[in-house]
C-alpha cells in the first residue's frame, strides 16, 4: 500500500498517517528525516545533500527523489508507505510518478483530508488562548498569524497536486473536519473498496453481517460425525424401504434396484448439504451394499 495524504495545515495527516502506520505495518516517511538519515549515513546521494545544505542551497528536486528511491528500496518499505511533506509541487508528483514507474510500482491514492480554513483557524485561535490561560507560552507556529502564512502557502504550492492527482484518478476526498476516529473509519473504507488493504485488514473491517455468516459456517462444519450420519441414515430409510417392499406392479427388479439407488443418492445429497459429506456418502455405501446381500 503506498499512500500520499494531502491537506493544509492541521487539517490531521500527522496522526492519520500514525494510524495507518500502527494498523497496517508501513513505514511513513518524511523527507525531512530521510534527508538527515542519507547524510548520517554517508550515501552517495546523502553526501551530494550535505554538499548542497553546507552551502546554504536548497536540496533539488532530483536529490530528494534519489533519496527517497534508496529509502524504498529498504525492507521496512515492501509492504509499502506513506509519504510525508512530498510531493509539494507539480513537478515533483511528475518525478515520483516517473521513479516509481521504473520500479514497477503503482501509487495506491492520494487521500485529501479536507477542512474548512476558517474553522482551523478558530481551532488555533482558541488552543491559544487556552494556552495563555494556564500560565504557559504559546508555541511560536502554533499561532493564527503563522497558520495564516502557511495555508496561503499551501493553497500557491501544494494545492494545484489535488488537480494533477484528480486528473489521473487517484484523489480520493475524505471530510477532514470528522472526529479523528470517524476519518479513520472513512480512510479504510476507502482502502479497502480499493483492494489496497491485504486480506486480513479486509477481515478487520468486515461488515458484522459477513462475520456472523462466517462464524455459523465454521459452527456447522463442527457437528459431531455422528449427528451428520444420523441425519444421512434417516434420510436413506425411504430408499430401504423402497428396496425391500413388493411391487405392487410387479415391476422388474432392475427398475425396483435404480429407484432404490437414486434414492439412496439424493440422500446422500441431503446429508452433504449439512456439512458432512464424507460421512453421508460412507452411510450411503453400507446401505447399498446392505441391500445387494439380501
Amino acid at each position: 500500500m503506498r499512500l500520499i495524504l494531502l491537506g493544509p495545515p492541521g487539517s490531521g495527516k500527522g496522526t492519520q498517517a500514525q494510524r495507518l502506520v500502527h494498523r497496517h505495518g508501513i513505514v511513513q516517511l518524511s523527507t525531512g528525516e530521510m534527508l538527515r538519515a542519507a547524510v548520517a549515513a554517508g550515501t552517495p546521494v546523502g553526501l551530494k545533500a550535505k554538499e548542497i545544505m553546507a552551502g546554504g542551497g536548497l536540496v533539488p528536486d532530483e536529490v530528494v527523489v534519489g533519496i527517497i528511491s534508496d529509502r524504498i528500496d529498504q525492507p521496512d518499505a515492501r509492504n509499502g508507505f506513506i509519504l510525508d511533506g512530498f510531493p509539494r509541487t507539480v513537478p515533483q508528483a511528475e518525478a515520483l510518478d516517473e521513479l516509481l514507474k521504473q520500479k514497477h510500482l503503482k501509487l495506491d491514492a492520494v487521500i485529501e483530508l479536507r477542512v474548512n480554513e476558517s474553522a482551523l483557524l478558530a481551532r488555533v485561535e482558541k488552543r491559544a488562548e487556552e494556552t495563555r490561560a494556564r500560565g504557559e507560552e504559546v508555541r511560536l507556529d502554533d499561532t493564527p498569524e503563522v497558520l495564516t502564512k502557511r495555508l496561503a502557502q499551501y493553497r500557491s504550492l501544494t494545492e494545484p497536486l489535488i488537480h494533477y492527482y484528480s486528473e489521473r484518478r487517484k484523489l480520493l476526498t475524505v471530510d477532514g473536519m470528522m472526529t479523528i476516529e470517524h476519518v479513520t473509519r472513512e480512510i479504510n473504507r476507502i482502502l479497502t473498496a480499493l483492494g489496497a488493504l491485504e486480506p486480513k485488514d479486509h477481515e478487520d473491517h468486515a461488515p458484522k453481517a459477513a462475520k456472523k455468516a462466517a462464524k455459523a459456517t465454521m459452527k456447522a462444519s463442527k457437528k459431531p460425525a455422528k449427528k451428520v450420519a444420523k441425519s444421512a441414515k434417516k434420510a436413506a430409510k425411504p430408499a430401504r424401504k423402497a428396496a425391500k417392499a413388493p411391487s405392487k406392479t410387479k415391476a422388474p427388479k432392475k427398475t425396483v434396484k435404480k429407484a432404490a439407488k437414486k434414492a439412496v443418492k439424493n440422500a446422500a445429497s441431503a446429508a452433504k448439504a449439512r456439512k458432512g459429506a464424507k460421512t453421508a456418502k460412507k452411510t450411503a455405501k453400507k446401505v447399498t451394499k446392505k441391500r445387494a446381500k439380501r
